[in-house]
């Protein structure tokens, strides 16, 4: 069993680590491979596909770019950090951590390199992040949670992490309001100052709707309305 993960910012040890930046056949070689899983297994990801992989290592590299992070560090670590979603389906980012291990010791990243990128997506993981974590944990959470806070998802993305996750709406509502809020109203939603100035808006009102749909589905009423919809949809599938 793997020792519990260190949440705080990065040891001497670490910082010697950072300063030898990961090559970019290296970087490249983990694209490749993160791709090919992605495709290859696009039907269990439909969530967590190639398009959420890219939209996060894209914008993490801006945000690692911004705070001085290592880039490349983050670079990668965006790339693997939702791999736990082959391994077990709605599980936390550890349970990815074999498989995520094993993908970056194929590719060429050395081995304490590979394990602080470990580390760091734990640390920077909704259910886990506080306040005070590493510049290169913060790179990665701003992208994920922006994310999440995008106007879009819940309209376009939002069905997709139901059925990739096999749980109900009820089940994600009290995920989102569970996880998210308190980190919202202490103020760290995002750890970028711009990122924050920019999607907190966006944030508020997504988490507004989650609350809202937290309540909904207790009502009764909305219960049945919900169990007719089900009701027709498994009718259609059957046919």
């Amino acid at each position: 069993m793997r020792a519990q993960k260190n949440t705080v910012q990065p040891t001497v040890a670490a910082t010697a680590i950072a300063a030898a930046t990961i090559a970019p056949a290296t970087v490249s070689a983990v694209e490749h491979r993160v791709q090919q899983l992605c495709w290859r297994y696009a039907e269990r990801l439909p969530f967590h596909g190639w398009h959420h992989v890219s939209f996060v290592r894209a914008k993490a590299v801006s945000f690692a770019t911004a705070n001085g992070a290592d880039a490349a560090v983050v670079e990668v670590a965006a790339l693997v950090h939702d791999v736990n979603y082959l391994v077990l389906r709605n599980s936390p980012a550890a349970a990815g951590s074999d498989l995520r291990l094993g993908l970056l010791a194929d590719c060429g990243v050395p081995d304490d390199v590979a394990g602080w990128i470990d580390d760091l997506i734990d640390e920077a993981e909704m259910a886990n992040r506080g306040r005070d974590i590493s510049l290169e944990a913060q790179a990665l959470s701003d992208a994920d949670t922006l994310f999440k806070a995008l106007p879009v998802t819940p309209v376009v993305l939002a069905h997709r992490y139901l059925e990739e996750n096999d749980i109900s709406l009820r089940d994600l509502a009290h995920k989102i309001v569970g996880e998210q809020c308190d980190v919202h109203d202490s103020g760290y939603y995002f750890y970028n100052p711009e990122a924050s100035a920019t999607y907190s808006r966006w944030a508020t009102a997504n988490l507004q709707l989650w609350r809202c749909i937290k309540e909904a589905v207790d009502d009764p009423t909305v219960v049945e309305l919900l169990d007719a919809v089900h009701a027709v949809d498994s009718t259609l599938a059957a046919s």
